[in-house]
């Protein structure tokens, strides 16, 4: 027995030893290349030993690590680098797509050989895999072999392709990381029901911790005044009143009205002020009752704000899903908008998914345990289950979550989303619930619709013709808005016009003197120079010219004018005419004539006043011999 087992397994092993041999010449027979996608471009590669990267897996895992025993097994066929950031964001989203894109399409057509059936091509993503086997006809393969290879590919890209270096390959992986993010962002058809997800957790985060710290705000004032639990029910209210009343000794009759408006009820409020003249509860600190009434301010402040944002989620539930909202109210949709992931996933949902939405645990249970699978999930919440009978509760959550998929899918495919549908349709709720109880036979779901599209028609006409005018007035503020500062700003043009002109005329003159005044010193022929001489000869004062003229009289060589005449040039005192250069004097001496009695002594004043009287003498005798 020995013996035979031994002849056949030594048989088995030449039977495996032929048929790994033709599969190696096979695969020989075979070119494989691989694909490879990066930031900076495509990049086509080609395996060397075919047959022994398929059958040593191992040897290529250990290879991969090493750039000098990876270039043996693989060598760069062709590189299609991207022109811009733009085609590599087209291109990034081509592939995560499955999209054949024209760049890919003309590298391998370009560079494969054409013999497609000889031809392997070794891809990363199983969709564009299939895609280039569709459209292209070459055998794309994944994983295996071709997974080691890659990785090897991306760990020495750099080294592979000429002229590209490690910081640069990762500053363009960095970039079209960026940009491919903020585009899925941005064309993301579920953005607006992200607000509403958040909104609705974060609703039930503040539900939860509000019940914990009024219980605890319960518990820590209930030992200085426990007869107020049993009054107050509501823990917002609770909370006000333990940081209005502080220590209860110093509660009276005057802090009545404030309880009566704190409580909303008089009773309430002179129960609460009965209780606390004969309460059990002990004494308590300063120090305490601060701590108290802090913490209990908080927990006010935070059932503030959940009103707040439940304010916020109604707002945002109008605007997105009215249906949905008028139908099963604000919370229960939220919670189905969030469970789903979306509304468009909502919408996609059968009626039958929807029913049990949030009740997989127990599906899964009942599965598994072969009992009776949940007849309702979150819809449970809902006023229609609860007012159905018990044997009626299954049947109206069915109609129930039929409704809201029809809701659903109006609200995420309407233009112009109305609440006309989702009241119509809480309407045949209502009616169905009726039969249930009384048997009264509801109106037929296509009439109910045919109502609901006139009412819809006339509600989305109305949105728009609002919405129109809001726009016709914002149109005419942004004109209104344009128009003053057009005006400004022309005001300030034509005011900074005369500015430069005045700026610009003051350096005119400094020049035109500046001019006149370099032909004197060059000693050049210039007719202006006689005119400018009187304008200088008028800046001396009146003194000095008589003095000049005195001097002149009395026959001295020095005055100021000859002075200036005999700075000037010879040529130009040869050229210009005595009568120009005589003038100066003569405006002088009239001058001084006029100004001569003043500079006169006291002599010749004394001389005048006795020929006054000589001719006043000879005036008497006359008119006496008369």
């Amino acid at each position: 027995m020995k013996k035979a087992w031994r002849s056949e397994s030594a048989s088995a092993r030449q039977s495996l030893l032929a048929a790994l041999r033709a599969g190696q010449t096979a695969s020989a027979m075979v070119l494989l290349h691989v694909l490879f996608e990066h930031a900076v471009g495509y990049a086509l590669l080609a395996l060397k030993e075919v047959e022994e990267i398929s059958l040593l897996l191992p040897q290529v895992e250990e290879c991969v690590l090493n750039l000098g025993k990876f270039h043996n097994i693989v060598r760069l066929v062709a590189f299609c680098p991207f022109s811009s950031s733009q085609v590599a964001l087209e291109n990034a989203n081509a592939v995560s797509e499955g999209i054949v894109h024209e760049d890919l399409r003309l590298l391998l057509e370009t560079h494969l050989p054409a013999k497609k059936k000889k031809v392997l091509l070794g891809v990363g993503d199983p969709k564009i895999g299939a895609a280039i086997q569709e459209e292209l006809g070459y055998t794309c393969q994944t994983g295996g072999v071709i997974a080691e290879i890659l990785r090897g590919v991306r760990l020495h890209f750099h080294n592979l392709v000429k002229g590209l270096t490690d910081l640069s390959a990762c500053k363009a992986q960095l970039g079209l990381g960026h940009s491919y993010s903020r585009a899925k962002v941005k064309f993301n058809v579920n953005r607006v029901d992200n607000m509403i997800i958040q909104s609705i957790s974060l609703l039930d985060q503040l539900d939860k911790d509000i019940n914990t710290f009024s219980m605890r705000v319960r518990e820590w004032y209930g030992y200085h005044f426990p007869e107020l639990v049993k009054i107050i029910n509501d823990n917002a209210t609770y909370c006000r009143l333990a940081q209005f009343i502080g220590n209860r000794r110093e509660l009276n009759e005057e802090k009545l009205e404030k309880l009566e408006e704190l409580t909303m009820d008089g009773a309430k409020a002179k129960a609460i002020l009965d209780a606390s003249r004969s309460s059990m509860g002990m004494d308590i600190s300063a120090i305490d009752l601060i701590n108290i009434e802090s913490f209990s301010s908080r927990v006010v402040s935070l059932s503030e704000y959940r009103q707040s944002l439940h304010t916020y989620l109604r707002s945002k539930m109008s605007q997105v899903a009215p249906s949905l909202s008028a139908l099963i109210g604000e919370a229960v949709g939220a919670r189905l908008i969030a469970h789903a992931g979306s509304l468009t996933n909502l919408a996609k949902y059968p009626a039958s998914t929807v029913q049990i939405l949030g009740a997989e645990k127990a599906l899964f249970r009942a599965l598994k345990t072969r009992g009776n699978t949940p007849k309702y999930g979150l819809i449970f919440h809902s006023t229609f289950i609860g007012r159905a009978a018990a044997k009626n509760k299954g049947r109206i959550s069915r109609y129930l979550a039929n409704k809201c998929s029809i809701a659903s899918r109006i609200d995420c495919f309407s233009e112009v989303p109305t609440s006309v549908f989702g009241e119509k349709l809480r309407e045949q709720v209502e009616e169905r619930l009726s039969f249930y109880e009384t048997g009264e036979i509801p109106r037929k779901n296509l009439d109910v619709m045919k109502e609901a599209m006139v009412q819809a028609e006339e509600a989305a006409a109305e949105i728009t013709r609002k919405l129109a005018k809001q726009e016709k007035k914002r149109l005419k503020k942004e004109k209104k808005r344009l128009a003053a500062l057009a005006a400004l700003a022309s005001s300030e043009n034509s005011n900074t016009p005369e500015e430069h002109e005045e700026t610009q005329e003051k350096p005119k003159k400094k020049k035109k003197q500046k001019l006149q005044e370099v032909p004197q010193e060059n000693g050049m022929d210039d007719p202006s120079v006689s005119v400018s001489k009187p304008k200088k000869k008028k800046s001396f004062s009146k003194e000095e010219l008589i003095n000049s003229d005195m001097e002149e009289t009395a026959g001295g060589s020095t005055s100021p004018p000859k002075k200036k005449k005999k700075s000037l040039p010879k040529e130009e005192t040869a050229s210009e005419p005595e009568e120009a250069a005589r003038s100066v004097p003569k405006k002088k001496r009239k001058l001084s004539s006029k100004e001569e009695p003043v500079s006169s002594g006291p002599e010749e004043a004394a001389a005048n006043k006795g020929s006054a009287k000589k001719k006043k003498k000879k005036l008497q005798r006359t008119s006496q011999e008369d």
